[in-house]
């Protein structure tokens, strides 16, 4: 059976606290075994990110630092259908996927190589012989704490920027997919151009280990992917060292679908954009704002739509809707179901498929009460709800209606009325007639509790990058 282990200063290290089991979502199998790590373990990952950053040319070349990411990228590219196939074991998301988000690490992997070599400061002269140097350097070391629902791209996509920049990292994956990640780990640890402890690991199975990355005034940067909760909780725990923070927290993305839409391209799109993942990505559509001349006819296909959805194993060609990450997950979502039920109308009832695996059927329900909590709330699954407005100002009001910005769709043939509703929604990514497009290129955050700063494009290596004024003035040298 597999056994990860953390990884620390270019060696593979066993923890003393006993191992755990990493199951397969899908029947509950056990996949493999990992040692958890503890805080000493997190302290001697940070002494070595220190060391390198700190003793070496690490930071210093830039060069280096793109050799090093390309050769991630083959690596990641060499043992791809490897990593699909336990991604599909122990995540529970369909091969397709799982696909998918190998070829996004790759791709991200490969544009923030290019972009190590180009990171440019500025120079003016504010006064004559008055010159002002701009240098761009590296903010120090980076604390990587991935989250389980894409644990190759969403690691890859903090930790490339963080890395490009110059930064050494120690990297944190969810316990929930552990084999998973220490594949990537064996991925980096066959890079040569990486000095040895310029990247580490460390599982956990429970906070201690994020705790003390937080909390260590070794630690420069905070990039973390998860819950608007657990996000207000690193802000807490950050502020006595003041880290540099970057967030993307939980999203609530709205779909406004107004009068003029394709209403089958709509469903199309909406039907993927709210159950990718089994709906567990915080960009999915989880509230469809629907014009109310057009309302009838978007339930009633969607409706359609969300029935005939075949939910099972990820690996069978079959299946259109993999599994929930695990059980205890199944059990939350039964419950908002039931509470569906009660505050509002249940168009569509999801339910559990077998005792085994972790799987429930899609739930489609109305509502109108915009302060429920489950239009303020991330459900995080397969779980949406209808909603009508009658004009423009209502679908905007309503869109904005939560505490979150992190994604919006508009479904609408007017291209002024598009620009108008996305210029007016607050949130850090509008897609216009689609949903859920996700690429290396173009950045990526959110407005309000969704989270702070941007990842992917040039944009993500701001949080991984310090200014330095350097100022001279010539007739003073002597």
């Amino acid at each position: 059976m597999a056994i990860a282990k953390h990884f620390i200063g270019g060696e593979w290290v066993e923890g003393s606290l006993g191992l755990r089991d990493s199951f397969n979502p899908a029947n509950g199998e056990v996949l493999g075994q990992y040692f958890p790590g503890d805080a000493t373990l997190t302290n001697q990952a940070i002494a070595e990110a220190r060391r390198v950053f700190d003793e070496g040319s690490w930071a210093a070349s830039p060069r280096l630092r793109a050799v090093a990411l390309f050769e991630l990228a083959d690596e990641l590219e060499k043992r791809r259908e490897e990593l699909i196939d336990l991604i599909v074991a122990e995540n529970g998301k369909l091969r397709a996927e799982a696909t998918g988000e190998m070829i996004g690490a790759v791709s991200e992997t490969r544009y923030y190589a290019g972009l190590a070599r180009n990171i440019f400061g500025r120079t003016f002269e504010s006064a004559p012989g008055n010159i002002s140097l701009l240098h761009r350097e590296p903010a120090g070391v980076t604390a990587v704490i991935v989250p389980w629902n894409a644990p190759v791209t969403l690691l890859i996509r903090s930790l490339a920027p963080a890395i490009a920049a110059g930064c050494t990292a120690i990297i944190k994956p969810a316990p929930q997919v552990p084999m998973v990640h220490a594949l990537v780990m064996e991925c980096i640890a066959a890079c040569a151009s990486f000095p040895k402890g310029c990247i580490n690991s460390v599982n956990e199975d429970g906070s201690v280990v994020g705790e003390a990355l937080v909390a260590s005034p070794e630690v420069d940067v905070i990039t973390f992917t998860g819950s608007s909760a657990t996000g207000r909780r690193i802000m807490e725990g950050a502020s006595s060292t003041l880290k540099r923070l970057s967030l993307e927290l939980g999203g609530k993305a709205p779909a406004v679908v107004f009068d003029d839409a394709d209403v089958d391209s709509a469903v199309s799109e909406l039907l993927h954009g709210s159950l990718v993942m089994a709906g567990q990505i915080c960009v999915a559509a989880t509230r469809f704002l629907v014009h109310d001349s057009i309302y009838d006819e978007f339930k009633a296909k969607m409706s359609t739509a969300f029935q005939g959805v075949n939910v099972g194993p990820g690996n069978l060609a079959s299946s259109q809707m993999g599994s929930l990450i695990d059980k205890a997950n199944q059990t939350r979502l039964e419950g908002i179901i039931e509470q569906a039920g009660d505050e509002g109308n249940l168009v569509v009832k999801g339910s559990p498929l077998n005792e085994e695996g972790a799987f429930i059927t899609p739930t489609l329900f109305e509502i109108d009460d915009l302060k429920s909590s489950l239009v303020q709330e991330e459900l995080f699954g397969p779980i949406a709800s209808l909603e009508k407005f009658s004009d423009e100002t209502e679908a905007v009001h309503m869109a904005n209606a939560t505490r979150y910005g992190l994604a919006a769709s508009v479904f609408t043939k007017d291209i002024n009325r598009a620009t108008r509703v996305s210029r007016a929604i607050r949130a850090g990514t509008i897609w216009l007639n689609c949903h859920t497009r996700l690429f290396a290129e173009g950045e990526t955050g959110g407005y309000r509790q969704s989270g702070l700063g941007r990842l992917h494009g040039v944009e993500g290596l701001n949080d991984f990058l310090e200014t330095k004024h350097v100022y001279l003035e010539a007739g003073i040298i002597r």
